[in-house]
């Protein structure tokens, strides 16, 4: 066992001091992603692009880095984001094989002196708790989750700044929108772990169906029990759509591309998440409940080389532009009533007017909807939940 580890961290971090070339190490910035790694077009791209990209203006090849391609840049960047620019840093890349990678990559990262260590999703809080307890003079930033005690509960320390999203709220615009263009009143969720972090998004995304199309309300959930098995989402997203389904959302991580392929041969609707899916089918891919890790990394970076370094958790979601939608590119009847509504209820969770659940209980009791619909809408009597349908590849 130790032989292989000491061989999957030798070969991860030779592959990225090749691509880095060894910079300066008074400019270093490393990551640490989670098993989900880098080419998974979501959640682990969008931390890489936060760093790479919009931090140190670098595109990743296989063979190395190489400058980007302003244009490229200019591209990627949401045009609610104005600020991004690029950062004087230099990209120090660790993919993790197992979670048992977490702790010693992060470590290699500390022992090349990098002024910030990032840890790219919740499964690295453990990681990230030890080695900073072992290194206190070391930054470090972890992404979708804050630092617990052994009880479970939040806590903070002094080298450690967390950065937590509210999901809950851009799933309810994937939701909102799905109640309005599903013509089968019958959508679908796809999850990867069922976890409360996950269960954030079935949460929104439900509520958000039940606001536009309580029809719909009966949302099919599936759980596919990991975020690395493309094979699994594939399997879910066809089930949901031989059920019936019209649109499906995903929040699955690797998992979600093959949601996204399921989509593609039946010819129906998918939510892509984290990043802006819509480039990898084009004719399926509806919009995606964008997840902004890379603005929550460039945001770190960007305050640690400034000298301005801050612990403790973060929250963003739709009013600290941490959340949204990607552009619904796709044409379809009534598109334009169908996005303002959704301006609509982004502009009344921005300003308070209602409260997005974000959990399964919190689900069970909303009655709160926009006053643009007349008379309040509140959940049928004796309304449950759908029940989980574990979705397991083999």
């Amino acid at each position: 066992m130790r032989l292989r580890l000491a061989s999957r961290l030798a070969l991860s971090l030779a592959c990225s001091l090749a691509a880095c070339k060894k910079p300066p190490a008074e400019n270093l910035v490393g990551i640490v992603t989670d098993v989900g790694g880098r080419g998974d077009q979501s959640f682990n791209d969008s931390a890489l692009r936060g760093l790479e990209l919009w931090g140190a203006g670098l595109k990743y090849t296989p063979s190395g880095y190489v400058p980007a391609d302003p244009a490229d840049v200019a591209a990627s960047i949401p045009d609610d984001l104005h600020a991004i620019a690029k950062l004087d840093v230099a990209p120090l890349v660790l993919q993790a094989r197992a979670q048992e990678d977490y702790e010693p990559n992060l470590q290699l990262l500390v022992d090349r002196g990098v002024k910030l260590a990032v840890g790219v999703g919740f499964m690295l809080e453990n990681a990230v708790h030890a080695e900073a307890l072992k290194n206190p003079k070391a930054r470090f930033l972890l992404i979708d989750s804050p630092l617990v005690d052994e009880r479970g509960k939040a806590t903070t320390m002094p080298n450690v700044a967390t950065v937590t999203f509210k999901e809950q709220e851009g799933s309810f615009l994937a939701g909102a929108l799905a109640g309005l263009v599903t013509k089968t009143n019958k959508v679908g969720f796809v999850g990867g772990m069922e976890l409360p972090l996950i269960k954030k998004f079935e949460a929104g995304f439900r509520a958000g169906v039940l606001t536009t199309n309580p029809a719909a309300k009966d949302v099919l959930i599936a759980y596919t029990g990991s975020f690395d098995d493309s094979k699994k989402g594939k399997e879910a997203g066809q089930d949901l759509y031989a059920r019936g389904c019209d649109v499906v959302f995903h929040a699955a991580g690797a998992d979600g591309l093959g949601v996204i392929q399921a989509a593609k041969e039946a010819q129906k609707l998918v939510i892509g998440v984290d990043s802006d899916q819509s480039a990898l089918a084009p004719q399926a891919v509806l919009t995606s409940m964008v997840k902004r890790v890379d603005y929550a990394v460039w945001l770190a970076i960007k305050a640690t080389m400034a000298g301005d370094f801050k612990a403790g958790d973060t929250v963003l979601g739709l009013k600290e532009s941490g959340v949204a939608l990607a552009p619904v590119r796709m044409e379809f009847p009534g598109k334009q009533a169908a996005l303002d509504r959704v301006a609509a209820l982004r502009a009344d969770i921005v300003s308070g007017k209602f409260v997005v659940p974000a959990t399964i209980e919190e689900l069970m009791k909303f009655t709160t909807v926009p006053p643009m619909i007349a008379p309040p809408q509140k959940l049928p009597p004796g309304f449950q939940p759908t029940p989980d349908r574990q979705v397991h590849g083999g």
